[in-house]
């Protein structure tokens, strides 16, 4: 229902065609395509097609003529163009006026079957929505047979598509390279290169185009963080340092699969979205928001003035979010924490000592993270306030002296070492949290 009035059945389109389609490309869309995107997208894009031969000249029909030919109703269309912008099949362009809007389709050429194959992002999810004993009889069928606009609107892969688990599936796909455009999500390279250059792992031949190409691709496909693509290109490098394409999908796989318990599957993602977009009030709930969607270098510039994070400081970052596998989020709670306990320097030791605490905690994001200091704030200031409550009660038993004296030093030593990092590190806490009243605007 939400999809209702995004487009209007009066509001006219026209048909345009970019480049020409591959001759086999119906057994593309219908064997290929179709599994991951459905049968409505795939209607509307063969029917767009044959829309060419009907239009004249610049003539726009309706949106109504679509609702008539597909016998469905317009927000069932507008999710279906959707899908086809998301998969690269479509661009759509609007054009505005006084009276309505009017829409420009521009279709894009698909993959033809051979081509398809050659595409890593593209085979992972076929792979996923029909299963390996299909994937394989489709890869080998078609590799034996084959050797002004207006405003771009188009929808992304990322704004169309997540992935969810209806069960776990295993990983046996073919590497290859491409050379196709995609709509995925970038990763900050300078950050990985920095992380090879301290391991003395040549860059150039790891982060070649097409190895970036397909990291890119995986992190958007299996929603990985950086760090743990980083962590699958550590896992995937030969012996001559060069990045195992294979090896590195099955360890994007892997990763995936360890925090989710199950395979992937593309599903709209607006089914699982609420309709209202959640705007921050309070200064905390925008430090939150920074904190999640940030990345941790660029936190480093911006709590120095714009200026640049040195590569010591990364380094001690990255190997901290590697060892205890803290998520972006989390770790930026954690930079932003140490800096302010230590007068904006980084320790290691200190930052170690911490991570490894919110680590056993299994906290995901930066709202946990504050949400954690803050419970381990009050429990500390509990026991600070009241010493008497975490005292036992007096034994009636008559005991001898000498028994007492052994057993209250003991209790002393032991209640030091249980007690004494919490105390030191909460107090610690306290300080941060009064500071981040007075920070906030001027880290924002």
């Amino acid at each position: 229902m939400r999809d209702i009035g995004k487009i209007l059945p009066i509001e006219g389109y026209r048909v345009l065609l970019k480049g020409s389609l591959p001759a086999d490309y119906t057994k593309s869309l219908t064997h290929l395509y179709q599994p991951m995107i459905g049968i409505q997208a795939v209607s509307l894009y063969l029917t767009l097609i044959n829309e060419l031969d009907f239009q004249d000249g610049n003539t726009t029909q309706t949106h109504h003529t679509l609702m008539n030919y597909m016998n469905l109703p317009l927000d069932d269309i507008y999710r279906a163009r959707l899908k086809l912008e998301g998969i690269g099949l479509l661009k759509t362009y609007q054009q505005e006026s006084d009276q309505q809007n009017t829409y420009a389709y521009e279709i894009q050429r698909p993959f033809a079957p051979a081509e398809f194959f050659t595409d890593d992002m593209l085979t992972q999810l076929l792979y996923h929505h029909i299963g390996q004993a299909k994937f394989t009889m489709l890869q080998k069928h078609f590799r034996t047979k084959t050797g002004h606009k207006g405003s771009d609107i188009t929808a992304l892969f990322n704004d169309v598509f997540q992935t969810f688990q209806p069960h776990s599936i295993g990983m046996d796909i073919p590497a290859e390279d491409h050379n196709a455009e995609e709509n995925v999500p970038s990763i900050d390279f300078a950050w990985m290169e920095q992380m090879l250059q301290t391991r003395m792992i040549p860059v150039n031949k790891v982060l070649t185009p097409v190895n970036k190409k397909m990291m890119s691709q995986m992190m958007a496909l299996y929603d990985l963080a950086e760090f743990e693509v980083e962590k699958a290109v550590l896992w995937a490098l030969t012996d001559e340092n060069t990045l195992a394409s294979k090896e590195f999908k099955e360890a994007c796989h892997d990763l995936f699969q360890s925090k989710h318990q199950s395979a992937i599957r593309l599903t709209d993602k607006k089914q699982n979205e609420t309709t209202d977009v959640y705007e921050p009030t309070t200064k905390e709930e925008q430090l939150i928001q920074k904190l999640e969607n940030i990345s941790p270098r660029n936190l480093l510039e911006d709590l120095s003035s714009g200026g640049q994070a040195s590569g010591q400081d990364l380094k001690m970052i990255r190997e901290v979010m590697t060892t205890q596998g803290l998520p972006s989020p989390v770790m930026n709670v954690l930079i932003h924490y140490v800096l302010l306990q230590t007068d904006m320097k980084l320790s290691k030791a200190y930052m170690e000592t911490i991570a490894s605490h919110w680590s056993r905690a299994n906290l995901k994001t930066a709202r946990e993270a504050m949400a954690f200091a803050k419970k381990q704030k009050a429990q500390y200031q509990q026991r600070k306030n009241n010493p008497k409550n975490n005292r036992k009660p007096a034994s009636k038993e008559v005991i001898p002296d000498w028994f007492k004296e052994r057993k209250k030093g003991q209790k002393a030593v032991s209640t030091a070492q249980q007690n004494g990092n919490a105390d030191k590190e909460w107090e610690e806490t306290e300080a941060l949290l009064k500071k981040y009243s007075k920070k906030k605007n001027s880290h924002l």
